[in-house]
């Protein structure tokens, strides 16, 4: 019988009709039903700045403390230059923080990237896992998931209506259910 995992959803986007958080939520309605996806908020995180350490703000605290109840983390996110967005990389380092108390350690994680473009946030995508590799968070390798064309994929009410997309989502998705019981912490 499988674990319930609960999961840390982080979308790389605030835009209100993200094409990322479109996908998340995809994500959530394919997952097996012992995966638990909830998205954690970053938009209220101000930026990361060292000297907040000894008394971080109300929302650093919260959001680390959503991080290490987590089972897992799933990262999806657009592509801003051939990298994450800055929103991201901010989450990424509060989490992180201050050094030695990692909320990611050791957090079964994987990426989904997703871009209008056709390589489907490629750039983002390895970016976001080399600063994963570094924080310990085991991710899933196989199989990839990068989301490309996504203003064609959805429709007016943020409903994914692309069979293809929503294959490789649900295989996604289970196979990152697999990944995250067999590499659960502890």
């Amino acid at each position: 019988m499988s674990k319930d995992i609960s999961v840390a959803v982080i979308v790389g986007s605030l835009r209100k009709e993200s094409f990322s958080r479109k996908v998340a939520h995809a994500l959530a309605a394919l997952a097996p039903k012992n995966l638990r996806l909830e998205i954690v908020e970053i938009g209220d995180l101000s930026m990361y700045n060292q000297d907040l350490d000894g008394e971080p703000p109300a929302a650093w605290t919260a959001f680390r403390d959503k991080i290490r109840a987590a089972g897992a983390v799933l990262f999806v996110t657009p592509e801003y230059n051939r990298s994450v967005p800055a929103v991201l990389k901010n989450a990424i380092d509060i989490g992180s923080r201050p050094y030695g108390q990692s909320a990611w350690d050791g957090k079964p994680g994987a990426v989904v990237s997703v871009s209008v473009g056709n390589i489907g946030g490629f750039g983002a995508n390895h970016h976001l896992r080399q600063s994963l590799m570094f924080l310990n968070v085991p991710t899933l390798q196989q199989p990839e998931a990068y989301i490309g064309g996504a203003g064609a994929l959805f429709d007016e009410k943020g409903a994914l209506t692309n069979d293809a997309t929503r294959g490789l989502l649900e295989k996604f998705v289970t196979a990152f259910a697999a990944w995250a019981e067999t590499h659960q912490k502890g």
